[in-house]
């Protein structure tokens, strides 16, 4: 298996997710105009639970596995993740399941119980997938990452438009069809990752000499902070569902096809520039962890300002571009759209285009502090921005003539919060002359010590 460099790595990594996500995007045209506003409205109210569930899952295992194996203090994590998570998933499945019918009676919309039960054993497949992707990243290689990325977006996408068209005499039956490729895109990917892992397990000799076995508690040391941290955009965005399409309607009676323009549209476009910086996310956990592990604080914060300099780079011209060629991308992409529907899709892109810049930044910059040993401290600044976009989605829908526009305001506040927090403590992380690791992990085994092959080259 060979390890690729930083910026091939984060090539490959951002290669991958711009295709997936440009995938996703022209997806969403013959989507729409299958399903209309209000389906894809409720295509989305479906996603914030899921999200919640894939976050307790499966958010965590890519960099917090990444971080474990690149630092060299175990070997053999992923197995243990596999049954960690693998259960976990599982469980997340079986609730996603039974809580369909409060979902939907919560969001006011019955299609949403149909939905929420055929998407649910995705969250399973999905904590597999994750696994191998976390294993291959700590490893240095990140082919199987942009691989099944793009695996599980073509399957979605020739699955998804051929089910919808098939039903769409009824909308439910539509959406639920369209929902339902998902399910087994992810299934098809999950196999696709498994058997790239038991191939590069039988190629790939062991990278790091006396490495003990890890531990559950090592495993769960490294994913649980980050778990916890990224559960607190999907709860945000699943309150966010209720609250606004809750708010919006007693102001028109098109709030649910408003929020799909908002949540399905507005912001699939936005994440279309942010995905490809998340390669320089991703390729970092390899490059820093090893140099924070040593107690090399100032050579691993000298590659943090690297990346987040690469993500700057990057991410300003995409702004620009979502702002000034928003109008050509809705008439482009979602054709199907009215005119009143086309023109607010191009006002909140043009709002949120700023996101473009501060939610790359706010992705490298949470990788960076993970890889620095401390996945905690990006859990401030998660909850902190998530509640901050609530509060003021609802301030903004409710107490001013915004609207919708309301939410995407909130959306660039949040961020910003995000952005701010993080910097701040990247900033102020000094050399203590030990390792930065939170659980000391580098005191495993029977001599207190191990064995790191990064230690002496660095990054």
């Amino acid at each position: 298996m060979k390890r690729q460099g930083y910026l091939k790595g984060a090539l490959i990594i951002s290669a991958g997710g711009f295709v997936s996500k440009l995938l996703g995007a022209v997806y969403r045209i013959p989507l729409i105009a299958i399903l209309g506003g209000t389906g894809m409205g409720i295509y989305q109210m479906v996603y914030p639970l899921y999200c919640i569930l894939l976050t307790v899952s499966a958010s965590g295992i890519p960099t917090g596995i990444a971080r474990l194996i690149a630092s060299g203090n175990a070997e053999g994590a992923e197995k243990r993740a596999f049954l960690l998570y693998g259960g976990i998933g599982l469980c997340g499945s079986l609730v996603m399941y039974a809580l369909s019918g409060i979902l939907s009676v919560a969001q006011g919309e019955p299609a949403v119980s149909l939905c929420c039960k055929l998407l649910s054993p995705s969250v399973l497949f999905v904590a597999i997938i994750s696994v191998v992707r976390g294993y291959f990243q700590g490893k240095g290689n990140m082919y199987p990452t942009a691989f099944t990325e793009i695996a599980e977006q073509a399957i979605k996408v020739a699955f998804g438009i051929l089910l919808a068209y098939i039903y769409r005499g009824d909308i439910t039956r539509s959406v639920g069809a369209a929902v339902f490729a998902v399910t087994v895109s992810e299934a098809a990917s999950a196999a696709f990752a498994v058997i790239l892992y038991l191939g590069g397990r039988r190629r790939t000799k062991p990278l790091y000499r006396a490495a003990p076995s890890a531990s559950l508690k090592s495993v769960l040391s490294y994913t649980l902070p980050l778990t916890v941290s990224a559960i607190a955009q999907p709860l945000s965005q699943l309150i966010e569902s209720i609250v606004v399409v809750r708010i919006l309607r007693t102001m028109t009676a098109d709030a649910t096809a408003v929020y799909g323009i908002f949540s399905g549209c507005a912001i699939t476009l936005v994440n279309l520039p942010v995905s490809v910086t998340y390669g320089l996310a991703a390729a970092s956990v390899p490059k820093i962890s090893p140099l924070a592990q040593s107690g090399r604080i100032s050579e691993a914060k000298e590659m943090c300002k690297k990346a987040l300099l690469y993500t700057l780079i990057i991410s300003l011209p995409c702004a620009a571009a979502l702002f000034a060629f928003a109008p050509i991308a809705t008439r482009i992409i979602f054709s199907s759209l009215s005119q009143s529907e086309a023109v607010l899709l191009v006002r909140l892109v043009r709002i949120m285009a700023v996101n473009a810049v501060t939610l790359s930044l706010v992705q490298t910059s949470s990788a960076c502090i993970t890889s620095l040993g401390r996945p905690l401290f990006g859990t401030l600044s998660q909850w902190t921005s998530s509640a901050v976009r609530v509060a003021f989605s609802a301030a903004f829908i409710a107490f001013t003539p915004l609207g919708i526009s309301g939410a995407a305001l909130s959306a660039n506040i949040a961020y910003l919060v995000a952005l701010v927090v993080n910097f701040c403590y990247i900033i102020g992380v000094k050399q203590t002359g030990r390792t930065t690791d939170v659980n000391n992990l580098d005191r495993i085994g029977s001599k207190g010590r191990t064995i790191n092959s990064f230690g002496k080259t660095g990054a």
